[in-house]
This record gives structure tokens, C-alpha cells and sequence, in this order.
């Protein structure tokens, strides 16, 4: 079972004045896919503190993080900025496909500065904050995300395909 960490980048669920929706629609999904979970994180929007908990995660040998939240326009909105402070190798592709497929169903998709990218054995991939837009995006990924993963870890090779 392959494990999986999140964090939900944002001031009101960190603040307990609204309640996080899209980190535990994360954690449903990667479980019913038969991930563990290996912990859960709600930060503020503050991008030293996210890229902290980014690096504890790719310390601990974490193969996949997902965040949700923090990808937008606003001024406090740093999760790409906090991602790109940990990862070595950009996965343009994971969220060019969110967001094209997002198109699809909503012209704002193209205002999310989404990132993934590669930190030693560790996948991180920005996730938008809600929790249909979460939904969407994971059914989006997640299939190519898993042989990704296994290549990454070394368990899928590559070589030989058509």
C-alpha cells in the first residue's frame, strides 16, 4: 500500500472558522484507490510554513503529497510558490491536463498557477480548493499519477512500449 500525505493550504480552515471539505474529499478518494494516508496537514497560507511541512513530507520518504488551496490570485494565495521552494524537477504535464480538462467545465480554471514537480522520491501536486473542483481534478490525474509513481520508485519500467 502506497502512502499519501496532504495539506490544506488555508487561513479559515487553519483558524477553524470554516470547515475543510477538500482535504477530506482527498483523503475518500486516494483510500478508496487503496492508499494509507500518512497524515493530514491545515496550514495558513504562509509559504515558509508550507514548504516546511513540504520538505518534512519529502524527508519522510512520503511518495505522493497533495495540496489543496492556495493557488490563486489572491495576495495570501503562495502554494505554488511554497511547492517550488521544495521540488528539483517540474511535472508540467499533471497540471496542464487538470487544467485543460477543467476548461471544460469552467473558464476560471485557467486562473489557477497550479504546480507539481518532483523532490527526491517524493510526487507533490497542487490541487485547486474546493472540494468538486478536488474531485474533478483527481479523476483527471490519477491513473497517470500512479504509473508516474512507480516509475519515479522505480517499480514500472518504461522501456519496450509501443
Amino acid at each position: 500500500m502506497r502512502k499519501f500525505g496532504v495539506i490544506v493550504s488555508s487561513d479559515s480552515c487553519y483558524n477553524k472558522t470554516q470547515e475543510d471539505l477538500s482535504g477530506k474529499a482527498i483523503v475518500e478518494f486516494m483510500e478508496a484507490r487503496g492508499y494509507e494516508l500518512d497524515r493530514l496537514v491545515i496550514l495558513p497560507d504562509e509559504r515558509d510554513m508550507l514548504s516546511n511541512e513540504l520538505r518534512k513530507f519529502v524527508k519522510d520518504k512520503t511518495p505522493l503529497v497533495l495540496t489543496t488551496g492556495g493557488t490563486g490570485f489572491s495576495k495570501r494565495d503562495v502554494m505554488p510558490e511554497a511547492t517550488k521552494d521544495v521540488i528539483e524537477r517540474e511535472a508540467m504535464g499533471i497540471v496542464e491536463a487538470m487544467r485543460m480538462k477543467s476548461l471544460e467545465i469552467t473558464s476560471r480554471a485557467m486562473l489557477s498557477r497550479a504546480v507539481a514537480g518532483i523532490a527526491e522520491d517524493t510526487l507533490i501536486i497542487n490541487m485547486p480548493g474546493s472540494k468538486k473542483a478536488v474531485l474533478e481534478s483527481l479523476d483527471i490525474i490519477i491513473d497517470a499519477v500512479e504509473h508516474g509513481l512507480g516509475i519515479l520508485l522505480g517499480e514500472t519500467g518504461n522501456c519496450g512500449r509501443k
